[in-house]
C-alpha cells in the first residue's frame, strides 16, 4: 500500500502538481542530461532563517566554473526541492536548458510549512501590506531569502530573478511585493491569481475534477520532512464520471476526507466569495511594481487562465515597470517541456514551439535584466501571442490589441447564431437533469487535473437534448478573436438554482484530413474544436459574495465572461456556441433547488428542471480588425 501511495504521489507531483520534467528523445540524450548538472554544478543545502525564526529548506546549485559571477534564479515551491541530499542531483535545473547550460546560480526553496521547511502552511497565504515586527507572509519570506542569498553565495553578481509555474508561479508573483532591491526580474507562469477563480473554483462552481488534488494542499504538518505526509483517496475505479455520479451529493464524499484535510474543509465552509477568499487574492496588490515582469500562460490551460491574464492586466494598469505577456498553444506548463510536437488533445499546433519560447523569449528576458543592460531594450514584444486557428505567432504592442472591436452574435431559434436578433421573443428550451449530467469529455478515465478536453471534439455534446447549439453559416472570410468573450444570457428556469456553461467552438470543414494525433474513434472531418468554455453558478449572477435563488419561470439576466482567446476562425469554418447546465465531473452537479451551501445539499434537493434561453441572449466577441 505504501508503494502505491508513493507511485500516486509521483504521478501527482510530477505530472499534475506542475513540476516540470525533461522529455528526452533517445537514450544518448538522456545520458547526457542525466549527468550534466552533476558535472557542471555543485550542490549545497541550507536552512535559511526568516525574521520570525522559522527556517526554510533551500537548495543551491552553483556553476563549478568560478571564473566569473552569476545571477541567481530562485524558484519557491510547495512541491518539494527533491532530490534531497547534497550528493543527489536533479537532472535539470533552472527554467530551461539554455539558462542551465550558459551558467546561472539556481536556487530552490520549500515554502513555509511544506516538505523540508519549518512552519505551518497556509494555502494562498494572505499578503500583509504593512507588516510590523516579526509579521511574515510570502513577500517577507522572499525578501529574507534573497537577502541571505546575495550575502552568502559566492560568485553571485547581486541580481536575482524569480520564476515558477502554477503554484510556484503564484510565489513568483508574490516575490515582486517583497521590495528587495536585488530582485530585478520575475516571470510568473500559469500563476494562480485567486483560488476562487483558478484551479478549484470557477465563478462559484466547485471543480469536482480537482477534488482528489485537495489532498496535496489540505494535509498540514509542522515538522520538516523529505517524505510525503499525505495520501490520496482510492476511488476504486477507472471511470471518474461514474464514481462521482454514484457518489451523489458532495456531502457523501466526506467519507474520504475528515477534518484533517484543512483545504477541502475550507472550500466546503466558504462557498461564497467571502473575506477568507478575498484576502488570499494576490492580483489586487500588484501596484507600483518595480522588477521587470514577463507573464506566461497557455491558451488551453484548464487550471490557470484567470491568473496570468489578470496578473498581466493588473500590473499593466497599476505599474510603470517593464511588463510583457506570452501565451502559446499550451496546456498547463507545456512551455517548460521539451517535446518536439506540440499537441493538445487531438490538435497539432506545430513543432518545437516550447523550445522556441525557451530559447528566443524566456532566456533573453532573464539575461537582459540579470546579466545585460537591464534598460528594457530587450527586442521582445509587449505581447507575444499564438493564433490557435492560423497556428502562428503574432506580436502586439498591447494586449488586447488596439485595433479590435466588439461584435455581438445572437442565439436564435433553429440553432442559428446571427448578428441580428429576431424581434419576436422566443426561447430555446432544454431539460437539465443533475442525475444524468452532460460529460465534459467522452474519455473514460481518471485524471487528477484535466487538460486534454480544452480542445476536445464537442460533437457528442451537440447531439444531446440537454445542450443548446447555436451556429453561424459557413464563414466567407477569416474572423480573428483577440481578447475576452462576454456572454449575455437571458434565461429562466422552473427551479430556483442553475449553472450556466458556455462553450465557444470552431467547427471544421468536412474535407480536413486526419493527423497522427487524432484518437482512433474520431475524425477531423467536421471536428467541433472547443476554443474556450466557462461556468457561472447562477446564484452568483449579481454578486459573488451574496448568492440569491432564481424566481421560477422569471426571465433573468446572467452574464458570463470567458477568458481571452487568440483564435482565427478560418474561411470555410463555422463559429458555434453551446449552452448547457452540467459539465460533469469537471464541475460538480448543481441540485437546481436552491440551498445555502451546495456542499450540504441532500439527495432530494437534486431535481430535473426545464431551462429556457431567450433569443435576445448574445455573445460578444473581441474581433481583430
Amino acid at each position: 500500500m505504501k508503494k502505491l501511495f508513493i507511485l500516486a504521489f509521483i504521478a501527482i507531483a510530477i505530472v499534475n502538481c506542475k513540476r516540470t520534467e525533461v522529455v528526452v528523445e533517445d537514450v544518448k540524450t538522456a545520458e547526457v542530461e542525466d549527468t550534466y548538472v552533476k558535472d557542471n554544478y555543485t550542490k549545497k543545502e541550507v536552512m535559511i532563517e526568516m525574521r520570525d525564526g522559522i527556517k526554510l529548506h533551500t537548495t543551491i546549485y552553483s556553476p563549478k566554473d568560478t571564473s566569473k559571477s552569476y545571477p541567481i534564479l530562485l524558484k519557491r515551491t510547495p512541491y518539494s526541492c527533491r532530490p534531497y541530499g547534497e550528493n543527489e542531483f536533479s537532472k535539470k535545473v533552472g527554467p530551461n536548458k539554455y539558462l542551465m547550460e550558459e551558467g546561472n546560480i539556481m536556487v530552490y526553496q520549500d515554502v513555509r510549512g511544506r516538505w523540508n521547511s519549518e512552519g505551518v502552511y497556509d494555502n494562498m497565504r494572505a499578503f500583509i501590506p504593512n507588516k510590523t515586527g516579526t509579521q511574515t507572509d510570502e513577500a517577507s519570506d522572499t525578501y529574507d531569502t534573497i537577502e541571505w542569498l546575495v550575502n552568502n553565495i559566492d560568485h553571485n553578481n547581486g541580481n536575482v530573478g524569480t520564476y515558477g509555474i502554477s503554484y510556484p508561479g503564484f510565489y513568483a508573483t508574490y516575490s515582486v511585493l517583497s521590495g528587495h532591491p536585488a530582485l530585478k526580474a520575475a516571470s510568473p507562469q500559469a500563476c494562480i491569481g485567486d483560488f476562487y477563480f483558478d484551479d478549484f473554483i470557477h465563478n462559484g462552481a466547485f471543480l469536482l475534477s480537482y477534488w482528489r488534488a485537495t489532498a496535496v494542499f489540505g494535509y498540514m504538518k509542522d515538522t520538516p520532512t523529505t517524505e510525503s505526509w499525505y495520501e490520496f483517496p482510492d476511488i476504486g475505479t477507472e471511470d471518474q464520471y461514474q464514481f462521482f455520479l454514484d457518489a451523489g451529493p458532495l456531502s457523501n464524499l466526506d467519507q474520504y476526507y475528515d477534518e484533517n484535510n484543512v483545504f477541502y474543509n475550507q472550500i466546503k465552509n466558504h462557498p461564497n466569495y467571502d473575506e477568507f477568499w478575498q484576502s488570499r487574492g494576490i492580483i489586487q496588490h500588484l501596484n507600483d511594481i518595480k522588477p521587470a515582469t514577463m507573464i506566461v500562460g497557455g491558451l488551453f490551460d484548464a487550471e490557470d487562465l484567470y491568473g496570468p491574464f489578470n496578473t498581466y492586466e493588473s500590473i499593466e494598469e497599476n505599474s510603470d515597470n517593464y511588463n510583457t505577456v506570452v501565451f502559446g498553444p499550451w496546456s498547463h506548463g507545456d512551455w517548460a517541456r521539451t517535446r518536439e510536437r506540440q499537441v493538445i488533445g487531438n490538435i497539432h499546433f506545430g513543432d518545437n514551439i516550447s523550445d522556441y519560447f525557451q530559447k528566443e523569449i524566456e532566456t533573453p528576458f532573464f539575461n537582459h535584466f540579470l546579466k545585460g543592460d537591464a534598460n528594457g531594450s530587450t527586442n521582445l514584444p509587449e505581447a507575444h501571442m499564438f493564433d490557435t486557428g492560423k497556428k502562428e505567432w503574432v506580436s502586439f504592442d498591447t494586449w488586447p490589441p488596439k485595433n479590435v472591436s466588439k461584435e455581438s452574435y445572437y442565439m436564435q431559434p433553429y440553432e442559428k447564431l446571427t448578428q441580428r436578433a429576431n424581434r419576436m421573443i422566443t426561447t430555446s428550451d432544454f431539460v437539465s437533469d443533475p442525475k444524468k449530467p452532460v460529460p465534459y469529455s467522452e474519455d473514460i478515465k481518471v485524471v487528477f487535473t484535466p487538460r486534454k478536453f480544452m480542445t476536445d471534439d464537442q460533437r457528442f455534446a451537440s447531439r444531446r437534448p440537454d445542450v443548446l447549439t447555436f451556429e453561424t453559416e459557413i464563414l466567407e472570410d477569416d474572423i480573428t478573436l483577440a481578447g475576452d468573450i462576454l456572454t449575455k444570457l437571458n434565461v429562466s428556469t422552473t427551479g430556483t438554482a442553475a449553472d450556466w456553461i458556455v462553450k465557444v467552438i470552431d467547427v471544421f470543414p468536412s474535407d480536413i484530413e486526419n493527423t497522427e494525433d487524432v484518437q482512433d474513434h474520431l475524425k477531423l472531418s467536421n471536428y467541433h474544436m472547443m476554443i474556450r468554455s466557462e461556468v457561472m453558478r447562477g446564484r452568483f449572477r449579481n454578486s459573488m459574495t451574496t448568492p440569491e435563488p432564481f424566481v421560477p419561470n422569471q426571465k433573468t439576466a446572467v452574464s458570463l465572461k470567458l477568458q481571452d482567446v487568440f483564435h482565427t476562425f478560418k474561411k470555410g469554418h463555422k463559429i458555434q456556441v453551446q449552452v448547457q447546465s452540467t459539465f460533469f465531473p469537471y464541475i460538480d452537479a448543481n441540485p437546481q433547488t436552491y440551498v445555502d451551501n451546495i456542499f450540504e445539499a441532500k439527495a432530494e434537493d437534486f431535481k430535473a428542471q426545464t431551462h429556457k434561453v431567450y433569443n435576445d441572449s448574445s455573445i460578444e466577441f473581441t474581433v481583430l480588425k
